[in-house]
């Protein structure tokens, strides 16, 4: 089988190697002048610094099989991701923990203390929350939603927390310990030499020819036998239907002798300061020295045409633009839609390697048994 991979992120990478290794001929393209996709990083030509081209990339999973894939091809160093958050002019520690919490009220409570109290902050008359604001009201109560939440979500999602799904908080843990780990999962790290390299090493097979700065048009499509897709889904269809929304970024590149906030991340919740938080990539690679550090103000805002989509707003609105354009792809043959921008979902690295994988091993099953694979493993309506 001769399949055309549009993208070389991970999703195109994993699933290229995957069908390569079973025999299948790959030729995977990709618009940009590198592989890696949005985890591209590259060498700081100034400082020397590892840097994280289009924003901090951590990889962090549960799932022994996607690490073990990763680990396969890269070295990875550990790395826990402690994020700081300067509110009301002061730095707390986030995760909201005990810590932060203690600092916050200036108390000393205990855990147990500590749940009583906020449960006495929040608002217990929101029985069934249904909107971020609701949420965040009903479990950290008002002070630390202002402090913490609010602010920083109108920036970074446009609009405000009671026009966002109370899903999205959910996914932001309140902790009652001193724990100041971002992620919970078991395996938590960064490859030694970048995603870039990583992404190399996979499409590095015989069977397997990659071309950079090409952009995909629909004659491609007819010397293969299939096609997979990571590019935006209604791009593949060129936007007849509309756009679907995304927030993209804008990065302000600034360098600093030294160390300049002694933290990889800072966020910044208060609605006065006009970006969400400042990266310090060095902190990024904390087994790497560098006398220089280069750092990035980032600010958020509604992708336009030509602009890099970063997440999904899937409001309303785009959902229903979203089912329209999965009823599309169901009704084409030859495509199978992967990866954060071909079905329209926000994914974490772990879970892209862990889809790609399971695609690939069902694209090269149908191919087996001479039947079209579907246009998507599961439909992301």
């Amino acid at each position: 089988m001769r399949v055309l991979l549009v993208g070389a992120g991970l999703s195109g990478a994993v699933i290229g190697r995957q069908l390569a290794e079973a025999g299948h001929h790959c030729h995977v393209i990709d618009a940009r002048p590198h592989v890696a996709g949005n985890c591209h990083t590259a060498r700081d030509a100034e400082t020397g610094v590892m840097m994280h081209v289009y924003g901090p990339h951590i990889f962090h999973t549960d799932d022994q099989g996607a690490w073990d894939y990763v680990n396969r091809f890269a070295r990875f160093l550990p790395y826990q991701n402690r994020v700081k958050a300067t509110a009301q002019g002061r730095v707390y520690p986030l995760p909201v923990n005990l810590l932060t919490i203690n600092q916050f009220f200036g108390t000393t409570l205990r855990p147990d203390e500590a749940r009583a109290f906020i449960e006495a902050k929040a608002d217990r008359s929101i029985t069934d929350p249904q909107t971020f604001e609701q949420q965040a009201l009903r479990f950290v109560g008002r002070e630390l939603y202002e402090a913490f939440f609010q602010g920083y979500t109108e920036k970074q999602w446009g609009c405000s927390p009671s026009q966002l799904p109370a899903s999205i908080l959910k996914r932001l843990p309140l902790r009652f310990n001193y724990d100041d780990n971002y992620f919970f999962h078991r395996f938590q790290g960064m490859p030694e030499e970048g995603y870039t390299a990583l992404v190399e090493r996979i499409l590095d097979h015989a069977r397997i020819t990659v071309e950079l700065g090409q952009e995909y048009d629909d004659g491609m499509a007819q010397g293969v036998d299939h096609v997979v897709w990571s590019g935006p889904l209604d791009g593949y269809f060129g936007y007849r239907l509309g756009r679907l929304g995304y927030r993209t970024l804008d990065f302000e590149r600034f360098t600093y002798q030294g160390d300049y906030q002694g933290c990889a991340v800072m966020n910044y919740g208060d609605r006065a300061v006009p970006f969400t938080r400042i990266t310090e990539h060095k902190h990024f690679s904390p087994w790497e020295a560098h006398e220089g550090s280069v750092c990035y103000r980032e600010y958020a805002r509604a992708a336009e045409p030509g602009d890099t989509p970063y997440y999904p707003v899937r409001l309303v609105q785009e959902k229903a633009l979203l089912e329209r354009y999965v009823a599309l792809a169901q009704e084409t043959r030859g495509v199978t839609f992967v990866g954060r921008l071909g079905t329209y979902r926000y994914l974490d690295m772990d879970v892209t390697v862990r889809e790609a994988l399971d695609a690939a091993r069902v694209i090269a099953q149908a191919a087996a048994a001479g039947e079209a694979p579907p246009a998507f493993l599961d439909s992301p309506a």
